[in-house]
C-alpha cells in the first residue's frame, strides 16, 4: 500500500487538505497527516484540523508521496520550514512523488523541484518570471514526471483523483470517482 505524507501548516486551505486526505483514503492509500508543531492546526477559514502526528515524528519515515496543501499563510509556513525542504529533496532524490496545490507550488519552486518542468499554481502565488526554467501552464492539474501541481480549491478533487491514479492506477481512480457521483465533465 502506498504511503502519503500531508503536512498541515497553520493557515492551510482546508478544502484542499481535506479533499486530498479523504479521497486518497477512499482509494485505500495510507495517508499520514503531520502538523508542523504538536496540537490542532487552524486552517485559513478557521476550521481546526487534528493531525495524526507531528512532522518531527515522521521525518525519517518512508513515503511514496508528499502532498502540500496550499492556502495562505499555510504555503508560506510550509516554505519557511527547512524540514519540508529536506523532505521534498529527499523524496525527489528517491524518485518519489512531490505534489502541491494552490500557493504551495511555491514551496516546490523554492526547493528547486520545478526547474525544467511544467507546472501550475494559483494565479499570483508564484512569480513565473523568477522561474525561467519552469513552464507555467493554466491547466487544472499538471503532471511532469514525479511532480504534480494544481491550481486551487476548485481543482482539489481533480488533483486528488490524479494522485490516486499515480499511486494506485486508473481502475482505482475510476472506482473512487464513480462513488463520488460527479457530474460528467465537458
Amino acid at each position: 500500500m502506498a504511503r502519503v505524507l500531508v503536512p498541515l501548516a497553520p493557515g492551510c486551505e482546508e478544502l484542499e487538505a481535506v479533499t486530498v486526505i479523504d479521497l486518497l483514503r477512499r482509494a485505500g492509500i495510507e495517508v499520514i497527516t503531520a502538523g508542523l508543531e504538536s496540537g490542532p492546526v487552524r486552517a485559513s477559514r478557521g476550521t481546526v484540523l487534528l493531525p495524526d502526528t507531528t512532522l518531527d515524528e515522521v521525518m525519517d519515515e518512508d513515503f511514496d508521496m508528499i502532498v502540500l496543501p496550499g492556502g495562505l499563510p499555510g504555503a508560506d509556513n510550509l516554505n519557511a520550514d527547512p524540514r519540508i525542504h529536506r523532505l521534498l529533496k529527499r523524496l525527489a532524490a528517491q524518485d518519489r512523488y512531490t505534489a502541491a496545490i494552490c500557493a504551495a507550488p511555491k514551496v516546490l519552486a523554492s526547493a528547486g523541484l520545478l526547474d525544467g518542468r511544467q507546472a501550475t499554481w494559483y494565479p499570483g502565488a508564484v512569480d513565473a518570471s523568477a522561474l525561467p526554467a519552469t513552464r507555467a501552464l493554466q491547466e487544472a492539474v499538471v503532471s511532469d514526471g514525479r511532480v504534480v501541481t494544481s491550481r486551487g480549491p476548485g481543482t482539489a478533487m481533480d488533483f486528488a483523483l490524479t494522485l490516486i491514479e499515480k499511486l494506485a492506477g486508473a481502475d482505482t481512480r475510476q472506482t473512487v470517482e464513480a462513488a463520488l457521483l460527479r457530474p460528467p465533465q465537458g
